[in-house]
């Protein structure tokens, strides 16, 4: 209690909390985005159940590794070299990660695009995906970021309370933003291609990372963030023109009944 006390009162450490907090919601995207592209193939009634367990396993992850950050440090020496370069546990898991996420993101591609799909689809009007699968998928994945998650926790300080907090913080925010993220999905197709970009890069991302090529994430973040504001325009645009259409159609439609 004293120790907490004592940690409430050091401005470093609210400095370290806030910065804490900020980086695991901005970590927590790729969750989020995985999580909404993956459970919007289920039965709809079936989605917001799939969310919250994908969302609290992911919180359930993260406090079980935090609760290991001893064992988590480890992970970080290294374990073998090859070609001059070392790898640890934590390289191998990203870059597994990484390429299960491009295996993914390209097959989802696949899909999407062909002219006859199959029964693995994003195509929201054919469900073949069974709930298991999907958060077995999930969990794989929240297994890597939760590792990346909470390595940069440790990395970023040393107090145990404000990585829980942080961790807890920015699973509620996912929790809070994965119904609307899932729905804008859902509603605007161009959006699940858009997603499946973006987990295509993170996974890229993840296995560059693994090899020792590290990517600042702030690029990532601002590419995502410039790609996501050009869509918008696209989809402002659209819409532009379909109102303008439907009232072409009803002054057509008024003058022909006016001519008569």
């Amino acid at each position: 209690m004293d120790y907490l006390l004592t940690l409430l009162t050091e401005p470093t450490a609210w400095v370290a909390l806030i910065s804490l907090i900020i980086m695991e919601i901005v970590l927590g995207i790729d969750n989020l985005i995985f999580i909404s592209v993956l459970t919007n193939k289920l039965p709809e009634e079936m989605r917001p159940k799939a969310r919250k367990i994908g969302i609290g396993a992911a919180l359930l992850l993260r406090l079980i590794l935090l609760g290991a950050v001893a064992f988590i440090v480890k992970l970080v020496e290294p374990l073998f070299t090859i070609f001059s370069h070392t790898f640890s546990w934590r390289d191998l898991i990203l870059i597994t990660g990484g390429l299960f996420l491009v295996w993914k993101a390209t097959k989802e591609i696949h899909h999407y695009v062909d002219p006859e799909p199959g029964p693995d689809t994003l195509n929201p009007t054919i469900v073949a995906t069974g709930f298991s699968t999907v958060i077995l998928q999930v969990l794989i994945l929240d297994t890597v970021f939760s590792l990346d998650s909470i390595i940069t926790a440790v990395g970023m300080t040393d107090h145990i309370p404000i990585m829980v907090i942080a961790v807890i913080f920015a699973v509620i925010t996912m929790l809070l933003a994965a119904d609307p993220l899932s729905e804008f999905i859902r509603v605007n197709p161009t959006i699940v291609m858009l997603a499946l970009g973006f987990l295509m890069m993170i996974g890229t991302t993840l296995i560059a990372d693994g090899f020792g090529f590290h990517i600042p994430k702030g690029y990532i973040y601002t590419a995502m963030a410039f790609s996501s504001l050009v869509e918008l325009l696209n989809m402002w645009s659209r819409k532009s023109r379909q109102k303008k259409h439907s009232k072409n159609i009803e002054v057509s439609a008024r003058n022909l009944a006016d001519d008569k």
